[in-house]
Formats: structure tokens, sequence, C-alpha cells
């Protein structure tokens, strides 16, 4: 009798006395875009509790492209942006003290698509024309103006339209001539009836990473424990998508707003699953840079006049933060 006392006063002391867990530290991540199947790996956080486990409650703020996420970022709105390459070259140009610190998607996935009836077979082709972009933010249109310029083009050479996230809508009901897009987009905009098409793939003049995390120096300085538990996070929901892609395309019908068709999604996350790999990242682990290309790609956005001051990668490109692969020391 005496034990069972003890017992239910230990029971009560526990529920009155503080938390024995430490409470979760919140991230909030400024994303690209609004809540679409391609990130489903953090939208099925819920679900699977990969950032929970890492003693992180994950919040994610919807964006209108790359330059809105680092402006979410620099605003206060967010710990951490998803933002693209471009965009982060533009930040620094303007004297953003921002420092890269995971290489999400290592491949290229950005586009020019048109119909074939359009005749534009090469980025030349598009002068005079109509082309659509996400928003005027996003790295649609940073890696239009790139390609642009990489023919002897301005942005002026073409009329720039903004069409919005499902901006094939336009491309197929002849609004514009032309649409700066992703592989994901092409593939539901295929589905949706888009017909044959002419794609100018960015990948082919540089294979700049199409997306990156991004933070201030300042965070990078003082919270270093904390973004490697993120990071570590993130690296686990890059891995389980790509370990379980029919599961994560199951998840998204419910998570993504776009995310009705299972089939698409799992072509989608197919997608997603293959530009988040690389040579580097097949040696060294998910998340890790080429700085060689970074270089490249800040180094020929000034050689165009897209910035305008020399940036060093080498400064605001750092894999201190990174988690070894797993099986590395």
């Amino acid at each position: 009798m005496r034990s069972l006392r003890l017992l239910v006063l230990l029971a009560l002391a526990w529920l009155v006395s503080p938390a024995l867990a430490q409470p979760l530290e919140k991230v909030t991540v400024g994303g690209w875009s609004q809540p679409i199947s391609e990130i489903t790996n953090l939208l099925a956080e819920p679900d699977h509790g990969l950032f929970k486990a890492r003693g992180i409650a994950l919040d994610y703020v919807p964006g209108n492209g790359g330059g809105s996420a680092i402006q979410a970022l620099l605003s206060g709105q967010a710990d951490i942006a998803f933002t693209d390459p471009a965009s982060f070259y533009l930040a620094l140009d303007k004297g953003a003290d921002l420092v890269a610190i995971y290489n999400i998607y290592p491949q290229n996935v950005f586009n020019v698509v048109s119909p074939k009836a359009r005749g534009i077979r090469s980025v030349a082709d598009l002068k005079g024309k109509r082309v659509g972009v996400y928003s005027l933010a996003s790295g649609t249109r940073q890696h239009l103006l790139l390609l642009l310029a990489g023919a002897g083009l301005k942005e002026s050479d073409v009329t720039v339209e903004v069409t919005g996230l499902l901006n094939f809508a336009p491309l197929i009901q002849g609004q514009v001539d032309a649409t700066a897009a992703t592989d994901t987009g092409l593939l539901v905009g295929r589905a949706k009836g888009l017909g044959e098409v002419d794609v100018i793939a960015v990948r082919d003049h540089l294979n700049l990473p199409s997306d990156i995390f991004v933070v201030t120096r300042k965070d990078y300085e003082a919270k270093k424990p904390l973004l490697k538990r993120f990071l570590a996070a993130y690296r686990d929901s890059a891995a389980w998508m790509i370990a379980k892609p029919d599961e994560a395309a199951r998840l998204a019908v419910t998570r993504a707003i776009n995310g009705r068709d299972e089939a698409i999604n799992r072509e989608v996350i197919r997608l997603r699953n293959a530009s988040s790999v690389s040579p580097t990242t097949e040696r060294e682990g998910l998340g890790h840079f080429d700085p060689a290309i970074l270089q490249q790609g800040a180094d020929l956005f000034r050689s165009l006049g897209l910035v305008t001051r020399p940036l060093d990668m080498g400064q605001v490109v750092k894999s201190d933060l990174i988690p070894a692969k797993e099986g590395n020391p």
C-alpha cells in the first residue's frame, strides 16, 4: 500500500512540475512558393516529425519567388530563406550580409518553354516575344535574365508578363509566347494539355543550383547549434522523400495545395529528388556545395551586368553546418 501511495505521489509531482523535455525551438523558413508538392518533405513534418525529433518546431512562410524569401529573412519574418542563387547574388550586390549554408537542389531546374508553333528554338528567338514569369522576384525571372544576357539581349528586348505560379495556363491560352518555368512546372503543364513544346534549359548554359538555404551572417555566427540541428533535420527529410517517394506522393494529396493527383505528385517528387543529388552530394552528402559553380555563376552575373560588383563566394558560402554524410566521420 505504501509503495502504491509513493507511485501516486511521484506521478502527481511529475504532472505539476515543469516539463522534463526541452521546449522546441521555433525555426521559420521563408519559402519562394506556396506549400506545393515539390516541398512535401517540409510539409509532411506533422506526419513524420523529423524536425521535432531534433528539437525544432518548424514553420513555413509562403513566398512569391526567391527574392520574396530573402525579403522575409531580412524583415525578420523568417529565420532561413529557401531561395535561389540568382536572388542571393542580387541581395549581396545590394549590400545584404548573408550566408548560404545548404545546397538544397544542386541541379538547375529552370527553363523557358514555348509551343513549337511559336518557333522559339534558341534564346535569340525570344527577342520581341511575350515571356511569362512566376513573379518579378522569382528565380524564373532571374534565370530568364541570365539566358537573355548570355545571348546579348536585355530584359527590354522581351515583354515580361507576371503570370503566377501556375504560369502554363496563360501559355496554353496564348496570352504569352513563352514562359520561364521549372521542370516540375513543365510536368504539370504537359498534364494539363500543353502539347508539343520547345524547351530551353538553363543547365545547358550554366548548371547553377536551383535553390539554397540562406541566413543572415548575424544568425550564422550566433545560432550555429540551432542551424546545425535544422540542417540535420532537413537532410533527414530530404533523404526520407528520396527513399519513400510513394509515401510522400500520398501525403502531398492533403498537405500540398496542388497535390490532388497522386500520380502527378509522384512525378513531381521524382524530379525534385533527382535535383537534390549531384556528384558532390554523392561524395560528401546531401546539402554540400560545389563552390566553383557558385563562383562561376557570380562571375557570370557580373560580366553580364546583372550585379555591379565582384562577389567572393568563399566569404558567403559556408559548409561547416552541413551534416556529414552518413557513414563518414
